[in-house]
C-alpha cells in the first residue's frame, strides 16, 4: 500500500460539514474562472462511448476500460470513458465552434487499474476542456499562454478561498515557471521522474513541465501518453508543491493536439498504426476534425489541494482498502 501520512496533519476545515461548503466553493469559482479566461461554453459529456470506435483514451495503453454489452444494440460493448480527451474534439467538430472559442465539461471516469493513494483513486472528475485554434497558434508561446491563463483561473480561486475560510492562507507563487522535460532532466539527472519533479516544484512552487510523451536522452518517456490526442512535443502537465504530502502534485494535463501528421508520426512510434481505421482516428486524418487545444484539471485534485488536505478520500467518495481506511483514521485523515 502506497500512503503518505503526514506528521501532526490537522484539518482546517474542521468537520464534514465546512469541508462540504468548501468543496462547493472550489467547484463553483473555479469552473466560472475556467470559463472565463478559456472563453469556454459548458456543454453535457457522456459517461460512456461504444467500443471500437477510437473515441475512449488509452492513457497509458494498459489500462482495462469497464466494459459492458448494451441489451439494445444487439449487445454491442460498450465502455466507461477513461477521459473524453478525444470525445471533446469530435464535440467541436459537430458545433461548428470557431477558433478562440472551446467548451468544456464534467467528466466523470472510472480507472479499476489504478493504483491507489493518496491522490490517485478508482474514481476520476475533471473538467474536461476543448478550445478550437488557428493553424499558426500549434507553438510553445500559445500553449504557455493558455497555462498562464489556467493558473490565473486556480490563482482567483485560491483568492477568493481565503475570504470565505480565511485558515487557508494563500501559498502560490505569483507566476509559473516553464521548464521542458528534457531540460529537467538535463537539470537533474540522477534523479528518476518523479524526483525530478519534486525538486523543481519544491523550488519554483507552480511548474509547467512540457514535451511529455516522447523518449528523452536517458531512453525513457517523462511519462506515458496515448499517441492520439496530444502532439507530444506541445503538450505538458501542470504541477505545484504540496507543503502536506511533501511532493510535487500534479493539477492538470494539457496540450495541443495532434495534427494529421503528428497522429501519424506517434502511432508508428507506438506500433499503433492499425488504429488509423478506427472512427475518430478516420476523421482526424481526414480533416474533419478541427485542431485544437485540450486538458483535463481534477476536480477532487484542485479542492484537495486548495483545502490543504492529504488525502483525496477526504473530498470524494470511492473505494479503500480496509488498512488504508483504518491508517488515515489512526492519522487524523476522516475519508468520506
Amino acid at each position: 500500500m502506497k500512503l503518505i501520512l503526514p506528521q501532526k496533519y490537522t484539518n482546517l476545515l474542521g468537520g464534514v460539514e465546512n469541508t462540504e461548503k468548501a468543496i462547493k466553493a472550489v467547484k463553483d469559482m473555479f469552473q466560472n474562472n475556467l470559463s472565463a479566461q478559456l472563453s469556454l461554453l459548458r456543454v453535457t459529456a457522456p459517461m460512456m462511448v461504444l467500443s471500437g470506435t477510437g473515441i475512449n483514451d488509452d492513457l497509458n495503453g494498459v489500462e482495462r476500460p469497464v466494459r459492458f454489452p448494451v441489451k439494445e444494440l444487439g449487445d454491442r460493448s460498450a465502455e466507461v470513458v477513461h477521459s473524453l480527451a478525444k470525445w471533446k474534439r469530435m464535440k467541436l467538430a459537430e458545433m461548428g465552434i470557431a477558433p478562440g472559442r472551446g467548451i468544456y465539461t464534467d467528466m466523470n471516469a472510472l480507472r479499476p487499474d489504478e493504483e491507489l493513494d493518496n491522490i490517485h483513486s478508482i474514481y476520476v472528475d475533471q473538467w474536461d476542456w476543448e478550445r478550437v485554434i488557428r493553424p499558426e497558434d500549434r507553438n510553445m508561446a500559445f500553449l504557455q499562454k493558455m497555462v498562464r491563463r489556467i493558473y490565473e483561473a486556480v490563482k482567483v480561486t485560491e483568492n477568493k478561498l481565503y475570504v470565505e475560510f480565511p485558515q487557508i492562507e494563500p501559498q502560490l507563487p505569483e507566476e509559473i515557471f516553464f521548464i521542458g522535460a528534457q531540460e529537467l532532466l538535463d537539470r537533474y539527472p540522477s534523479l528518476d521522474a518523479k524526483a525530478r519533479e519534486d525538486a523543481i516544484c519544491r523550488e519554483k512552487g507552480a511548474v509547467f513541465v512540457s514535451g511529455i510523451g516522447g523518449v528523452l536522452s536517458d531512453g525513457k518517456a517523462h511519462d506515458g501518453r496515448a499517441a492520439d490526442y496530444d502532439d507530444w512535443t506541445l503538450n505538458g502537465d501542470l504541477l505545484v508543491w504540496n507543503p502536506v504530502l511533501g511532493h510535487a502534485f500534479e493539477l492538470s494535463s494539457m496540450g495541443i493536439r495532434v495534427d494529421k501528421a503528428a497522429l501519424l508520426l506517434q502511432l508508428e512510434i507506438k506500433g499503433e498504426l492499425d488504429k488509423t481505421q478506427l472512427l475518430y482516428h478516420r476523421a482526424l486524418l481526414e480533416g474533419r476534425l478541427p485542431l485544437t487545444i485540450g486538458g483535463g484539471i481534477g476536480q477532487s485534485r484542485l479542492c484537495m489541494f486548495l483545502l490543504r488536505k492529504a488525502h483525496i478520500g477526504e473530498i470524494q467518495s470511492s473505494i479503500w482498502p480496509d488498512e488504508m481506511r483504518a491508517a488515515c483514521l489512526s492519522a487524523g485523515i476522516q475519508l468520506v
